[in-house]
C-alpha cells in the first residue's frame, strides 16, 4: 500500500477543520487520495510512522501552556500521544510540518517554553523576515528576505526551542519558524491560509478572545486586500520534497 501524508487537525468547529483541509490540499497541491486525515478531537488512533512519507499538524482552538483544568477534554486525550508521536518524529528526524499549534506542541516536546505571556498576535496579516539560516536551508533557499503571511495565537514560544534552527521571526513574534534536524519544520504562520480562509475563521472564532469582536469586520477587510502567496510556496515546497 502506498505512503501517505498524515494530517493531523484540532478543530472540533466543522467548517473550520473542513476549511483548513481543504486549505491544505489546495495549497500542497495534494490529492485527497495522498491524504490521511485525522480529527484528533474525535480521538487518537495508533500512528505508525512507516505508514506515511509526512506528518502535517495544523492549529486550532487548544492552547499547550493552559494548566490542565482549562483544557478542552479531547485535548486532554489527544495530547499526550500526539506529544509522544512528536518525540519520535525528532528522534528520526522524520519529515514533519508544524503550523501554530503544531509549532506549540514541537516546542513544548522540545522542552521549550511556551505562554500566552507575551508576543501573541491577533487575526490577521503580519511580515514575516527569514534569518540568514533560512537562506541556506533546503526548504526556505531562494525565497523572498520578508513576505506576508496570516497569524492567530494566544500562546508563543518564549524563545528558540532547544535543539531547533531559528528561521523566521516577525516584529511582534521572535519565533515565527524553525528547523529540528533535517526534516522538523514548524512556523508560527499558517503557510496555508488566504483571505477567505482567514474570513471564516474570523467569524467562527470571533468571540473565543483572539480578537476583540467589534474589530471582526474590518479585520476580515483587511484580510481580503493582502496577497498572500509565500506560505502556500512553503508547504508547496514541502509536499515536493518529501512526496514519494
Amino acid at each position: 500500500m502506498p505512503k501517505s501524508c498524515l494530517l493531523l487537525q484540532l478543530r472540533p468547529e466543522q467548517a473550520a477543520s473542513d476549511q483548513e483541509y481543504q486549505a491544505i490540499l489546495e495549497a500542497g497541491g495534494l490529492a485527497a487520495s495522498e491524504v490521511v486525515r485525522v480529527e484528533m478531537n474525535r480521538g487518537m488512533p495508533d500512528i505508525d510512522l512507516d505508514a506515511h512519507w509526512a506528518v502535517i499538524v495544523g492549529g486550532g482552538p487548544s492552547n499547550v501552556s493552559y494548566p490542565e483544568a482549562k483544557k478542552y477534554d479531547y485535548q486532554k486525550v489527544f495530547e499526550p500521544e500526539l506529544r509522544k508521536l512528536l518525540i519520535e518524529i525528532v528522534r528520526q528526524d522524520f519529515p514533519y510540518l508544524g503550523a501554530c499549534y503544531g509549532l506549540s506542541m514541537l516546542a513544548e516536546a522540545l522542552g521549550g517554553v511556551v505562554s500566552t505571556e507575551r508576543y501573541g498576535e491577533t487575526a490577521g496579516a503580519t511580515t514575516i523576515e527569514l534569518t540568514e539560516n533560512a537562506a541556506k536551508d533546503t526548504l526556505l533557499h531562494g525565497l523572498p528576505e520578508s513576505f506576508r503571511a496570516f497569524v492567530g495565537h494566544k500562546e508563543s514560544c518564549q524563545d528558540v526551542p532547544p535543539g531547533s534552527v531559528l528561521l523566521a521571526r516577525s516584529a511582534g513574534c521572535p519565533v515565527q519558524g524553525v528547523r529540528v534536524g533535517e526534516n522538523v519544520y514548524a512556523t508560527q504562520f499558517h503557510p496555508e491560509l488566504d483571505g477567505h480562509g482567514l474570513a471564516l475563521r474570523i467569524e467562527i472564532y470571533r468571540h473565543e478572545g483572539y480578537f476583540d469582536p467589534n474589530e471582526a469586520d474590518s479585520l476580515t477587510e483587511l484580510g481580503h486586500r493582502e496577497n498572500i502567496s509565500v506560505p502556500q510556496e512553503i508547504l508547496r515546497r514541502f509536499v515536493e520534497r518529501y512526496r514519494p
